[in-house]
């Protein structure tokens, strides 16, 4: 009877010092994600209060996380100083034609590399996806030169035509094409169908988290482009938002109030965007990732 109670008592202390042991990894844990969060958000909180701020109160110290008082006429005055929404239509315009032509190039060359054989498919793929090692400083001056003998030079058509292709989408859909049961496909093949018809009806709704995915990365990437639409595009009137926003910073002294109230107005556009797609996200990688 000693023995037993001996034994419940053990028994019971191995419990607690699970359950003890539980509870602080999940503590920690749980403390290190939202020290994490906190270190990410708090650049964009202090974009926003900076937006709300005026000039002369950014240089008294200490800064002040919280404006007081708020001031409400920089958003206004962003808007009277240049061409705000002009920037805005142009970066929303080229963001969602790309977005568009790329899911679209993304999703048939995906669709080819994993379900049809041909000669080479596989080194060809590999060959594709080594052009992501290659960074953007690399191919731009052959990019400038091919929109220049194209007679495209300071136009829609040069922002949008290098965003067309990306190997990193065929390579996400792809894997997400690959993670698909091959027997509806298959089942579809006996029925008389074709690979247009397996593909528009079959494929392209069963991997619509991952072409959700790409939309919101390419989306993303179209928009916070800064580099090749300042060099490809003169004109005022063709500027994006990033580069519309960089003619706010003087040589000598920069409305950061005035900068940082674009900023916001950039990052809304991106919130909504992720907002919308965030469960397609989480899904489309853990399905990009089952095979492959």
């Amino acid at each position: 009877m000693v023995e037993l109670v001996r034994a419940n008592s053990l028994a019971g202390t191995g419990t607690r010092k699970v359950r003890w042991g539980r509870l602080v990894s999940r503590t920690v844990i749980y403390a290190a994600l939202t020290a994490g969060g906190l270190a990410m958000i708090f650049p964009f909180l202090w974009m926003l209060s900076t937006s709300f701020q005026s000039a002369g109160a950014l240089l008294v110290p200490p800064p002040q996380l919280i404006p007081s008082p708020i001031e409400l006429g920089n958003y206004a005055e962003i808007a009277s100083a240049f061409p705000l929404w002009r920037f805005l239509a142009n970066s929303l315009g080229v963001a969602a034609v790309a977005t568009v032509l790329q899911v679209a190039t993304s999703a048939m060359a995906g669709y080819a590399f994993a379900r049809l054989r041909f000669r080479g498919r596989d080194a060809l793929f590999l060959l594709y996806i080594a052009t992501l090692m290659v960074p953007l400083q690399v191919t731009i001056l052959p990019l400038f030169v091919e929109m220049k003998y194209l007679g495209l030079v300071d136009s829609y058509g040069a922002l949008v035509l290098p965003a067309i292709a990306s190997a990193f989408g065929t390579f996400l859909l792809r894997q997400a094409f690959l993670g698909l049961p091959r027997e509806l496909e298959e089942a579809a093949f006996m029925d008389g169908a074709g690979h247009l018809t397996v593909f528009r009806r079959i494929v392209l709704p069963l991997a619509m988290p991952a072409i959700a995915t790409l939309a919101v990365f390419s989306f993303v990437a179209s928009w916070n482009s800064f580099l090749w639409p300042l060099i490809i595009v003169n004109s005022p009137d063709l500027m994006t938002l990033p580069v519309g926003l960089s003619n706010l910073q003087g040589r000598y002294a920069t409305a950061w109030n005035l900068l940082m109230a674009g900023s916001t107005v950039a990052v809304v556009p991106i919130l909504i965007v992720y907002v919308i797609g965030q469960k397609y996200v989480i899904r489309g990688v853990t399905l990009s990732g089952l095979k492959g």
